[in-house]
């Protein structure tokens, strides 16, 4: 008995030790660590922007405000504030919290975390928030792991991701965790965090005396593209690398941020913005907007994605939307993927553009996809009908004694090279799966066809 309640009372002050000196190293970091850092938001307050999700009277606020917690999964680009988050809900709840790094962690830092959870529920009642970060880094059997506990409330889970949680979680996961996505920032709210790191003398470069125009303020938020992180970082470099004038100043002009830049900074997530741009690409290619196609094209480009991929995109563009509209735009997009193929970048990026606009330009049509669609439900949902007798294959010995070809009549024996005569089997006679656009040469080649058809 004795034995029991002195375990438990030395388990109870190892928790406690490790508490206290996990604080003061997390104090002594914080006081080196990077501007983005220091300057993360402490109350939902001073949290920019994602007013969807924290803004006066949205659940996700009453549950942070109520100590309510469930296990969270936030996503969105980097620098939108999900780690930010999780802090602010670590200081507001009266759960102990904990983080863990997906890329660094593994099976067992998940069980030594769940141990100390248990024991700490048990000896003082206390729940654990088990925070993270980027959580698409663990494995399937990772995550896995982390079901009983979640399920059962031995850890409360939040996980952050920039990948889209559908493709990375797993879903058992996904089904025992409330998922919020957060927005890249807008430039007012960037402008307002730079600032307010300029004012900031205790975490912030309010010791430094920087003179930093509105318009610098705004070329930095620019730059940043949404992502706070990105726009401190940028801040903190440019001010750190400006050496004072003779009155004291650091002055911050738009050559010095240019030169910490060197280029604005672009989100792209693979496994999710990857194909939200291509998918705004391809859509303005369909709805013939020169402009969209050529900016799409570019974010594309700049990102770094394979000339071969959007070659590709622009191929099935041409056949899928444009069709015998203008059968050109096929021709022109394949001879393009393969010049793009031989020559590369920088100058595809020349002969990607010339592809692009030239389909984005061309008359639309998708009759040929509709019609390809709808014969092959024909073929999954009709009986397969004989192949009438005069199309059979003769080219083999016993194949006119079955009758094979008996009755064809070859086209090119006949006035314009056309004759009419059964194609189809007997039950499809009245399927009509292609049915043209009035579209340029796609009207034209139909209206040849029923010109013949007249005729005889």
């Amino acid at each position: 008995m004795f034995l029991a309640f002195f375990n438990i009372f030395d388990g109870g002050k190892h928790l406690f030790m490790e508490d206290m000196f996990q604080q003061a190293a997390r104090h002594q970091m914080s006081r080196s660590a990077p501007l983005a850092v220091r300057m993360r938001p402490r109350t939902l307050e001073e949290f920019e922007e994602q007013k969807n999700l924290v803004g006066y009277g949205r659940p996700l606020r009453q549950l942070i405000s109520n100590d309510g917690l469930q296990s969270l999964i936030f996503f969105g680009p980097p620098g939108t504030g999900k780690t930010t988050l999780a802090h602010i809900i670590a200081g507001m709840t009266s759960a102990h919290f904990e983080k863990i790094n997906a890329v660094m962690a593994g099976v067992a830092d998940i069980r030594k975390v769940v141990d100390q959870a248990k024991d700490r529920l048990a000896l003082y009642g206390k729940r654990t928030v088990l925070f993270i970060d980027e959580i698409h880094r663990f494995n399937k059997a990772q995550q896995d792991a982390l079901l009983p506990f979640v399920e059962e409330g031995t850890v409360i889970l939040i996980g952050s991701t920039t990948e889209n949680p559908m493709f990375s979680v797993n879903r058992p996961l996904l089904s025992r965790s409330l998922l919020y996505r957060l927005e890249p920032l807008s430039t007012t709210a960037l402008a307002k965090i730079v600032r307010r790191a300029l004012e900031d003398e205790e975490r912030g470069l309010g010791g430094y005396r920087v003179e930093l125009s509105d318009e610098v303020v705004q070329k930095i938020a620019g730059f940043a593209n949404g992502d706070a992180r990105a726009a401190l970082n940028v801040l903190e470099m440019a001010v750190l690398t400006t050496p004072p004038g003779e009155d004291g100043l650091r002055r911050i002009t738009e050559a010095v941020v240019q030169g910490v830049c060197q280029n604005r900074i672009i989100q792209f997530d693979r496994a999710e913005e990857h194909y939200d741009v291509t998918s705004a690409f391809i859509k303005s290619m369909r709805g013939s907007d020169p402009q969209a196609t050529l900016y799409w094209l570019a974010r594309l480009i700049y990102a770094g994605d394979a000339p071969a991929f959007i070659a590709r995109r622009i191929m099935i563009h041409a056949a899928e939307d444009v069709g015998l509209a203008d059968p050109q735009a096929l021709v022109l997009a394949s001879a393009a993927a393969q010049a793009v193929e031989r020559i590369g970048m920088p100058e595809a990026r020349i002969i990607l553009a010339e592809a692009a606009l030239y389909v984005a330009l061309a008359p639309k049509s998708n009759a040929v996809c509709r019609g390809i669609d709808a014969a092959l439900q024909a073929v999954r949902q009709s009986e397969s009908g004989l192949v009438p007798l005069h199309l059979r294959d003769t080219s083999y010995s016993e194949a006119k004694t079955l009758g094979n070809g008996q009755g064809y009549l070859y086209p090119h024996n006949y006035e314009e090279h056309w004759v009419k005569q059964q194609y189809l089997p007997d039950n499809m006679l009245d399927a009509q799966f292609y049915r043209p656009s009035g579209q340029k040469q796609e009207k034209a080649l139909w209206q040849r066809l029923q010109a013949l058809k007249q005729k005889q």
